[in-house]
């Protein structure tokens, strides 16, 4: 089972001041580069995994998708979600995605938002994801970059700037890593680029974009304070889709 921490209480408290938790969408500065991924929805059935307040699930229906499915495993989120949503096209279920399981083909685009770092078989749930897509269905989503994922060791010399200068450790080891953001012991699985691109087209995928994003010139203009994300990318974000001729 994934670990649930963001129904620890210090975490929940931490995360809810956050401005992509405030200000939804337009508060996370990679939706813009997210969005352009995203296909025409009019109509579309559309899969949210690690849902948490339900933003994009309301935005998706907002654009006309037909019917849309929001999947997470904190209580927490799933309830401030449920509180903000009054539209019967949309609906909620807690669920571990370790093992969640939709219906084959019954999707036409699965998204995730900074999810699928938290799950240790990827693997299985990259086939879940296209096994529950249409024929030409897509795969949206977004990770912590895995510069971030492997930082590195506490404790070892910076820059002026109180940049590491050495940034990563053992990047090429993958598995589980512990990391105290908003709270201690919060444990993201590493993976690497190479390794996310070796999965996804194991598990039958055609890769579309792929993109180390980090604060365009003119964000950082707009939020000064964002300069210092310039210095290596801060999301990995992929699209993709099921080959029509995929069985």
């Amino acid at each position: 089972m994934a670990q649930n921490i963001y129904d620890n209480e210090a975490f929940f408290a931490g995360y809810s001041q956050l401005p992509r938790s405030i200000e939804g969408l337009d508060g996370a500065p990679e939706w813009p580069s997210l969005r352009a991924l995203l296909p025409e929805l009019a109509g579309r059935r559309v899969l949210d995994l690690g849902c948490g307040f339900g933003w994009f699930c309301r935005w998706a229906r907002a654009q006309g998708a037909a019917e849309i499915l929001g999947v997470d495993l904190s209580e927490r989120m799933l309830t401030r979600a449920k509180a903000e949503t009054r539209d019967a096209a949309i609906s909620y279920v807690k669920a571990d995605l370790e093992k969640f399981s939709a219906a084959p083909e019954a999707f036409d685009l699965v998204y995730s938002s900074l999810a699928f770092h938290y799950i240790e078989n990827m693997e299985g749930l990259l086939a879940r994801i296209h096994a529950a897509l249409v024929p030409n269905g897509k795969l949206v989503f977004s990770v912590e970059h895995p510069i971030y994922t492997a930082p590195a060791r506490p404790g070892w010399s910076v820059d002026s700037a109180g940049h590491s200068r050495w940034p990563v450790d053992s990047y090429l080891d993958e598995g589980p890593r512990s990391t105290d953001w908003l709270a201690k012991g919060v444990i993201k699985q590493h993976r690497t680029i190479g390794t996310y691109v070796s999965r996804l087209l194991r598990a039958g995928f055609v890769i579309s974009h792929i993109e180390e994003w980090g604060p365009s010139k003119d964000q950082v203009a707009a939020h000064p304070d964002w300069a210092n994300e310039r210095q290596r990318p801060m999301f990995l974000l992929m699209a993709c889709s099921r080959s029509e001729n995929s069985p």
